[in-house]
């Protein structure tokens, strides 16, 4: 790797964490290279090239974040390149840091939104890392509540988030050595001003409710692709102002709490589209917004919406501890649907590990948590979906995953009975889990006229894993690839063209 020449000044606060993390020069080197190879990229570092970092030169590129993950998965606390005495290039980890306080997590998530409404397809392309998911959900379940989120006039001398302008992890870096702050441009400072004293109302927040479930509905029918850069580019120019805006405490933690809705809806349609690790880094930041509106119930509901992603990447256990550390977060305070939703995200990812009596026991949880809920009680407007037909897709996938195909059948038929015409992606997950499972029965006929009812819904979707659904049924379908349904099943499918 080319580096920068070597500063005059010994790197002292890279010393001191190599001698409190046990890491010899070399050992360094070895587990920033294994943690370039989960990035894709070939680093070749060695002892000779931590003794130069040592000595006080720069790596270039990724690297400083690099460095910078492997002392946090170390050490046990989230570390930047800037803690380390290195630059802040590249920050191929910034958006899954657990601010430590509300302004932190408006400079993270905003910064976040911003690179990703504008032409950096990178950003879609930086990898899922379960490592990632440690500190953020830890952070989550032990840290202590926000005391405060209202914000009033802003400092002259402060950014509009009460801290150093240009410092946000995307912006760039940090103050140069010098103390000097990176200077704004005339129309960049002028829109931060003019946000800063934007009072936000009532109103307002209403509307970001509404534009969450607009946008919501967009995704069930469509996939995550048709809308999600509208989405982002809502968050970057009408949320965020909000964020910056004039609130008081009561109006600060609604805003909070629907700017976290947002977030988790923003990476949840990145997920659809397999921006795995975008997504990963809009559910930290949706955690982190949940803890600043004081709902704890809702963090819980993001970590299960994690785990789902992970239990969608075959990380089993990641999925499995995040759901518990959900479940742990809101005790048995949670309304019962709620309390179904977690326990079900659970016995999901004893699926995939092919654990069958803990599975088993997290849908039996799930199930008399649904059956325990009475007419009238009170549940997030996020969980009242979580119904009987809900639930029933769980219990398909979960036995479809253990290959017990006549279970996976009966479940994803009663699925979808009871999902309605406008959640039209899960319908066809539905409808797949159960093309499937007849061809595990040794149905060939009715697996094939499924599928195909399946591809005909997902041809007008924009969701990557409604066709990574299909692909996975295709695959199964190889070793009867000569019969006559299966050839009829490529035909229709090739003329949706």
């Amino acid at each position: 790797m080319t580096e920068r020449p070597a500063q005059r000044t010994p790197n002292r606060q890279l010393a001191a964490l190599i001698a409190e993390a046990g890491f010899s020069n070399a050992g360094l080197a070895r587990r920033v290279d294994q943690l370039g190879l989960e990035h894709g990229l070939d680093l070749r570092y060695d002892k000779t090239s931590v003794t130069r970092w040592l000595r006080g030169q720069q790596p270039r590129g990724t690297t400083p974040a690099l460095i910078a993950e492997v002392f946090t998965r170390r050490l046990g606390r989230r570390l930047t390149a800037q803690d380390l005495g290195l630059d802040a290039c590249a920050p191929v980890y910034a958006g899954l840091e657990f601010a430590a306080t509300p302004e932190e997590a408006v400079d993270i998530v905003s910064g976040l939104w911003r690179k990703d409404s504008g032409s950096q397809a990178e950003l879609r392309k930086i990898a899922f890392t379960p490592a990632g998911l440690v500190v953020p959900s830890r952070d989550w379940l032990i840290g202590r509540p926000d005391d405060r989120v209202a914000r009033g006039e802003p400092q002259t001398a402060r950014g509009p988030a009460g801290r150093a302008e240009g410092t946000g992890p995307l912006s760039g870096g940090r103050q140069p050595a010098s103390g000097v702050p990176r200077q704004r441009g005339r129309t960049e400072r002028h829109r931060t001003e003019h946000e800063a004293g934007r009072r936000v109302t009532a109103g307002d927040i209403a509307a970001l409710r509404s534009v969450g479930e607009l946008f919501r509905a967009l995704d069930d029918r469509f996939g995550g692709g048709h809308a999600r850069q509208a989405l982002v580019r809502y968050l970057e120019h009408e949320c965020e102002p909000m964020l910056r805006g004039v609130y008081g405490e009561q109006a600060g933690r609604r805003l909070f709490a629907a700017a976290a809705d947002l977030t988790r809806l923003a990476g949840w349609t990145s997920y659809d589209i397999a921006a795995h690790g975008l997504a990963q880094r809009y559910f930290v930041q949706a955690l982190r917004l949940s803890q600043a509106a004081g709902d704890r119930v809702y963090g819980a509901y993001v970590l299960a919406t994690m785990s789902r992603q992970a239990v969608y990447l075959a990380h089993g256990r990641e999925a499995v501890q995040l759901a518990r550390v959900a479940q742990q977060g809101v005790g048995t305070s949670a309304p019962p649907a709620v309390q179904a939703l977690l326990h079900a995200a659970e016995a999901r990812g004893h699926a995939v590990l092919g654990e069958v009596r803990a599975c088993t026991a997290g849908l039996v949880r799930a199930e008399r948590a649904l059956e325990s809920a009475r007419p009238g009680d009170e549940a997030p407007h996020w969980a009242r979906t979580f119904d009987e037909g809900h639930l029933s897709e769980e219990f398909a996938h979960c036995h479809r995953d253990l290959q017990q195909y006549r279970a996976a059948a009966q479940h994803a038929e009663r699925a979808l009975q009871l999902r309605p015409v406008a959640q039209a992606r899960s319908r066809v997950f539905c409808r797949l889990v159960l093309a499937t499972a007849r061809l595990g029965l040794g149905d060939l006929d009715q697996a094939c006229r499924l599928a195909a009812e399946a591809a005909a819904q997902a041809a007008d979707m924009r969701s990557v894993r409604a066709h990574e659904y299909l692909k996975e049924f295709e695959r199964r379908l190889e070793p009867h690839k000569d019969a006559t349904a299966v050839r009829t099943y490529r035909d229709k499918v090739a003329a949706l063209g």
